[in-house]
């Protein structure tokens, strides 16, 4: 199996983070749709769960030997950025549900 670039380390890390912070928020939004029962804390409970198994299937194919982009510099840096973007986003989602 290659190593792991540099680029995909961080990406790999980011996943993780957003899980972490997808993890905070399902409990948030569980706690809620069980409170309230409404059909919007239940699409957010179900957003959290979807965005967080497709951040483990990521990691999965980041630490794969037959990932697409493993030796194209532009592909890790577009899924870099991506992963970069997503956590932005996550954190923004965090900040404002925990508040």
């Amino acid at each position: 199996m290659p190593l792991m670039t540099p680029t995909l380390s961080i990406a790999s890390a980011l996943s993780g983070l957003n899980i972490a912070l997808l993890a905070a928020l399902l409990v948030v939004w569980w706690r809620n749709y069980r409170q309230f029962g409404t059909p919007l804390t239940l699409g957010l409970v179900a957003f959290a769960v979807v965005l967080a198994v497709e951040n483990v299937v990521a990691i999965g194919f980041f630490f794969s030997s037959g990932m697409l982009y493993a030796a194209d510099q532009t592909a890790q840096m577009a899924v870099l950025t991506m992963r970069a973007l997503q956590f932005v986003a996550l954190a923004f989602l965090t900040y404002v549900t925990l508040r």
